[in-house]
């Protein structure tokens, strides 16, 4: 090879470094320039899909490019969240996730992605407070005479859960970790069925979410025990926690946020952020959510990874003391 070949080399060598990010500033500098994708692994029409639809809408609005909501459920969110980890990491599929997706980890034996390394959070969106919520035929009207039942019948209160290994499921167990009762776990195949028979008398107890039990309480149909929840929720505004109530170490809400593709460029990460926590702070917005049962997070990107790296480990915990396993 030539002497001046060899300088050509060199001075390529040289420039790579400089071109490779003028070309990663270039390819984000017009983003968005073609639909996105929201992957959603639940099913259409809960509380959730609906605020999901909604800042979807909203950025369409202002980015003036499809934004589309792709409903995959399965497997506890497992489904969708692997095909978003096989997606390319450009920005324009994004994962909708709820406390579920730091659950799945520990619950199942083998998954097809990484729950914390195959994705970049973009952030956290809200948080969705949980509670106790007990059929009217129960005879307790709040937590001390609850706690009192469930001691002197051990194992003979039943609660009603989403699923096996999901967030109400993991609610449960944290309650009955931090207060030493004994209740068998019922778990259904989405929220709605289980809050059906907790209303409908088949099953005593409800470990839910304040969105969903909410208009149950306000018929009468549902009587509000304790919220698991570090705070009250604006929705339920009468209902205590545990902690106000003096039982520590029930800290439970389920948070919900979005993801992309480990990879996706900061500059589209950041972007995304500025845009959907906008969208969150937005005053018809941001009261639209609220008397949804939200409370509005927004967090930044290295915010929402911290979250989820905690509740990956605090979840951990949680699921092998209750011996939680699914195929």
């Amino acid at each position: 090879m030539s002497w001046s070949s060899l300088r050509s080399l060199a001075l390529l060598a040289l420039l790579v470094p400089c071109i490779v990010p003028l070309a990663a500033r270039a390819q984000t500098a017009d983003y968005p320039s073609r639909p996105i994708r929201i992957v959603a692994p639940i099913p259409a029409g809960g509380s959730t899909d609906v605020l999901t639809r909604d800042i979807a809408r909203r950025l369409q609005e202002r980015w003036g490019q499809p934004v589309v909501v792709e409903n995959k459920p399965g497997s506890t969110g497992s489904i969708g969240a692997a095909l978003v980890a096989r997606a390319p990491a450009d920005g324009y599929t994004l994962l909708l996730v709820n406390s579920g997706h730091s659950i799945n980890g520990h619950v199942y034996a083998k998954l097809p992605y990484d729950p914390v390394k195959d994705f970049v959070p973009v952030v956290h969106a809200t948080t969705i407070a949980m509670g106790v919520f007990v059929h009217p035929s129960v005879p307790a009207k709040n937590l001390q005479e609850f706690l009192a039942l469930a001691r002197a019948r051990p194992g003979g209160l039943s609660f009603a859960t989403s699923g096996n290994g999901g967030a109400g499921h993991l609610g449960g167990e944290s309650v009955k970790a931090a207060t030493g009762i004994d209740m068998v776990h019922v778990p259904y195949r989405g929220s709605a069925p289980a809050i059906a028979d907790v209303v409908a008398g088949q099953v005593p107890v409800s470990m839910a979410d304040v969105p969903l039990a909410a208009p149950h309480v306000r018929t009468g149909a549902l009587r509000p025990i304790a919220l698991a929840s570090s705070r009250r929720s604006a929705v339920l505004p009468d209902m205590p926690t545990f902690a106000e109530l003096g039982v520590s170490g029930v800290d439970y809400s389920v948070w919900v946020g979005y993801l992309a593709p480990a990879g996706t460029p900061k500059a589209v990460v950041d972007k995304l952020n500025r845009e959907i926590v906008a969208i969150l702070r937005e005053p018809a917005m941001n009261a639209r959510l609220v008397e949804m049962g939200f409370d509005i997070v927004a967090s930044s990107p290295t915010e929402f990874e911290q979250t989820i790296r905690a509740d990956h480990e605090r979840y951990g915990v949680i699921v092998r003391k209750a011996g939680i396993k699914l195929e």
